[in-house]
């Protein structure tokens, strides 16, 4: 006969309780359920204005003034904010890519002071906490440059550990955000870490030089400018502004750069050395340098390095092939660091890595084709970060503070609507809930059941990291261009999340382990136990129909309260409510 398995709500999502009759039926009667509920539960103008700037109290009233505006206007009530626990947890996994310990939790919400939320963000964005926020940021920006695989394809030029290194100094001293875009478009040198003229910034480019450079110019105008212009190289593109002439303009500006192979025994790549060469052009004559297109027509075109800025202006370099007199790159770094694109365009990614969505969906194709929902606010924090000197921590802080931000992700009455699945623009009356990326996942694993330490080796949990995600990666691919990165609901996610080497150890009573130390701990009663568990893993105490049976599978397992704690342990980290953000 099989268990009786419960579903209990609680808020916005719901917890998975059963009446233990062997671990096995347990677990599949779980795995079966939850496989059935979990798809239900996921789902102009770039030119700067004028803009108040101040204090971030200043800057985050204007925020919200801007959003109160939007309700009103659309005459949508906004849902309550969320718990206080609900907007810690958030804030750790959006910050510092993990969610919080028990001891963080209970810290914040217990501080009774009114300006606590201010105080912890300030603390997540201090010394105290900089090496947690530049491991999770490098993995961020690392992804986004040269993706989640990038690195680890067969001859493979891109350095992964090269790239990472980068990124991870830089963020650690919160390099400024237009700096690090300059260094990475500009970038000479070497690729590997411990090779002469050693220069991480160049594994952006690494990979992207091929066919003309296509990539390197898709890629710098989807990720530093906002704007998708792939398709204009063959014509004009459909919706946006840009045509295929731009295309082919900005394409110019890559077209002194090399990336020399080098290799150290045998046929595999070592490292690639990215320099810049003179260009003389198909004609071969370099005081033109000119490339050519193909119009659909038939017609070849010819053009030059030809920068087209969001307010339309046009910047066209000398016509000169010679490194020493025009560096091509260069200048398109300091074109790209200067434009309008940019403020803008990083403003919408990080709202969108924030609040679930961008200003624009997607949010690096923006243009007169793809309206923004709140185009004054995306100014005027556009404005206000470049006016911070690009400084992304400042932005995370005006962010994370917003009322928007900590808003309740349950509908009400009055926003029903304020549901971008069906196709409607975000409100941003209530916080749309999402799955957490894989890394965030595999980090808030190990958070909250401190299955790193049972490993003393910091080189074997690396590696056991590495390896997690690469299994990550392969079980899931990736679409058309993009890499997926987050759980979906599928029948081999969720096997591998229910038998995964790293729940196994997550679930361990090995001495050492969470469970170990929370089942002997002579001081805290069933009760309290339950209440640990559910507080490590969702950030609150079990209700009362929670307690309830939890209660029951600990009195029927008398005598192994361990076991029985590892069976509902189990079952909280494999529930939506644990592998959302929400």
């Amino acid at each position: 006969m099989s268990p009786k398995i419960h579903l209990i709500r609680n808020d916005e999502h719901s917890v998975l309780c059963g009446l233990k009759r062997g671990k096995t039926s347990l677990r599949c009667s779980v795995f079966f359920l939850r496989f059935i509920l979990g798809a239900g539960l996921l789902w102009g103008c770039f030119s700067p204005t004028s803009a108040d700037t101040g204090t971030t109290e200043n800057i985050v009233e204007q925020i919200n003034r801007r959003i109160y505006e939007s309700w009103q206007e659309n005459e949508v009530i906004p849902s309550p904010p969320c718990s206080d626990g609900k907007w810690c947890r958030r804030v750790y996994l959006d910050v510092l890519g993990r969610i919080p310990s028990i001891k963080e939790l209970n810290e914040f919400v217990g501080d009774r002071s009114p300006d606590k939320k201010t105080r912890l963000v300030n603390l997540l964005l201090s010394d105290r906490y900089d090496q947690e926020y530049a491991r999770n940021w490098t993995t961020i920006w690392t992804n986004i440059l040269i993706g989640r695989s990038g690195g680890t394809e067969r001859r493979t030029r891109t350095n992964r550990d090269g790239m990472r290194q980068y990124l991870h100094e830089s963020l650690l001293h919160n390099k400024p955000y237009n700096q690090l875009v300059y260094e990475l478009i500009s970038a000479r040198g070497t690729s590997k870490p411990d090779a002469d003229n050693f220069n991480g910034a160049v594994n952006f480019l690494a990979m992207k030089l091929d066919e003309e450079a296509v990539q390197a110019t898709a890629k710098t105008a989807q990720l530093f400018m906002g704007i998708r212009v792939q398709c204009t190289q063959c014509h004009p593109h459909p919706f946006n502004s840009w045509k295929q002439n731009q295309f082919w303009e900005l394409n110019a500006f890559f077209r002194q750069t090399v990336a020399l192979r080098r290799f150290e025994g045998g046929r595999d790549i070592a490292y690639i050395d990215l320099q810049n060469q003179d260009y003389q052009g198909p004609t071969g004559d370099p005081q033109e340098a000119e490339i050519f297109y193909d119009k659909r027509n038939g017609e070849r075109i010819a053009t030059y390095p030809i920068f087209t800025d969001s307010d339309g202006t046009r910047t066209e370099l000398e016509r000169n092939g010679f490194v020493d007199e025009v560096n091509r790159r260069e200048e398109l770094a300091k074109l790209v660091t200067k434009s309008g694109y940019l403020p803008v365009a990083l403003v919408n990614r990080m709202w969108s890595h924030f609040l679930g969505l961008g200003f624009t969906k997607p949010f690096d194709d923006m243009g007169p084709h793809n309206h923004p929902s709140h185009p004054e606010l995306l100014q005027f924090l556009g404005k206000t970060f470049r006016d911070s000197g690009h400084d992304l921590k400042e932005l995370i802080r005006w962010i994370v503070l917003s009322d928007a931000y900590s808003r309740s992700s349950r509908f009400n009455s009055g926003n029903i609507e304020d549901d971008p699945l069906l196709g409607n623009p975000p409100m941003f009356s209530r916080y749309y809930p999402r799955q957490m990326l894989a890394e965030e996942l595999y980090e808030s694993l190990l958070k909250a059941t401190k299955a790193d330490k049972t490993k003393s080796n910091v080189a074997q949990q690396n590696e056991d990291k590495e390896r997690w995600l690469r299994q990550f990666s392969t079980a899931f691919g990736t679409d058309e261009n993009d890499e997926a990165n987050t759980f979906n609901g599928t029948i081999p996610q969720s096997l591998m999340l229910f038998n995964g080497d790293l729940v196994k150890r997550a679930t361990s009573t090995a001495p050492g382990s969470f469970l170990e130390q929370v089942s002997n701990d002579g001081n805290l009663s069933n009760t309290e136990k339950i209440n640990r568990l559910f507080e490590a893993a969702l950030a609150r105490k079990a209700s009362r129909q929670e307690r309830k049976w939890a209660t029951t599978i600990i009195l029927r397992n008398r005598e192994s309260v361990a076991d029985a704690l590892q069976d509902i342990w189990w079952a909280l980290l494999n529930t939506n409510e644990f592998i959302l953000k929400h």
